[in-house]
């Protein structure tokens, strides 16, 4: 689980990327892994490292990112800082996704 995930992003740094792509890091792991990969990930973006990240961690994306998108059946429907992505969302259904997640 969170171990795996760990050192799958040691093997990736190794390869010293420019960008770091993670797609549901958490995904499967229970909530005390979830909490150190995070951790580890939250130390990437502290040391400059520019991650695309997909995820249902809301409290993550609005802690760490500097841009938040979201994507419902393909299409981008917001785009925006986080500030304003959590306190301000412009479309519907992100209204209604973040009404159930936060």
């Amino acid at each position: 689980g969170g171990q795996k995930q760990r050192i799958a992003i040691i093997r990736a740094l190794a390869m010293e990327p420019d960008v770091m792509l993670f797609d549901e890091p958490t995904s499967a792991l229970d909530p005390e892994m979830v909490g150190e990969v995070l951790e580890v990930m939250k130390e990437l973006a502290e040391a400059g490292m520019t991650m695309v990240v997909v995820t249902h961690e809301m409290g993550f994306a609005k802690e760490v990112a500097t841009r938040v998108l979201f994507m419902d059946d393909g299409c981008v429907l917001e785009d925006a800082p986080p500030e304003e992505f959590f306190a301000n969302p412009k479309n519907p259904r992100l209204v209604e996704f973040l009404s159930k997640v936060l």
